[in-house]
């Protein structure tokens, strides 16, 4: 049986991005899970994803949460480097 864990690692997705995709879509972490594995499949999903990210910061930069927005920049970062199809 596989976990979730199992399947993050398998799409090469880490916990913060699947949190804050969760946080952007107003969905469970389980359901962000599943989502996120879909979506890196293809580039338009990467974009979708990229999409997400770009707007939780920008949404945290409007509010004046600098930190949070430090904190999903670091993260979009990284998801970019990992999923080369989003560049």
């Amino acid at each position: 049986m596989l976990t979730l864990k199992d399947c993050m690692d398998y799409c090469d997705i880490t916990d913060d991005e699947v949190d804050l995709l969760a946080e952007h879509d107003h969905i469970p972490a389980e359901v962000a899970v599943q989502l996120a594995c879909s979506l890196v499949q293809t580039r338009e999903g990467v974009r979708k994803i990229c999409i997400s990210l770009s707007e939780l910061a920008s949404d945290a930069i409007v509010d004046g949460r600098l930190d949070k927005a430090e904190h999903v920049l670091h993260v979009y970062a990284q998801f970019r480097s990992a999923h080369p199809l989003a560049h």
